[in-house]
């Protein structure tokens, strides 16, 4: 199965994190600076701890030097992609 989410990249941030997971889209702050594409890097490479997706399975489609990026994973539904990542949400900003 091949699913596509909105993600709205944070970089920058203090530690790899899930700030917000709505029905909408998934919001991730990257301690990876938005520079040279390592965002994007850091991104990838979060989405498929976090999901348990190999790398290869996981791209962005769109959005590659934007905040807000769509991106495509491999295997997995997107119940099964929010059940994943709604553990690792700090609970007092989950929305939707």
């Amino acid at each position: 199965m091949l699913i596509r989410l909105k993600v709205r990249v944070i970089p920058n941030a203090r530690k790899n994190e899930v700030a917000v997971c709505t029905r909408e889209e998934i919001r991730l702050k990257v301690k990876a600076p938005a520079v040279d594409g390592k965002a994007n890097t850091a991104l990838i490479e979060y989405l498929a701890e976090l999901t348990d997706v190999p790398r290869s399975k996981i791209q962005i489609k769109a959005g590659e030097k934007a905040r807000i990026k769509i991106v495509e994973l491999e295997g997995l539904s997107p119940e099964e992609v929010r059940a994943r990542i709604m553990p690792k949400t700090d609970h007092h900003r989950l929305e939707g």
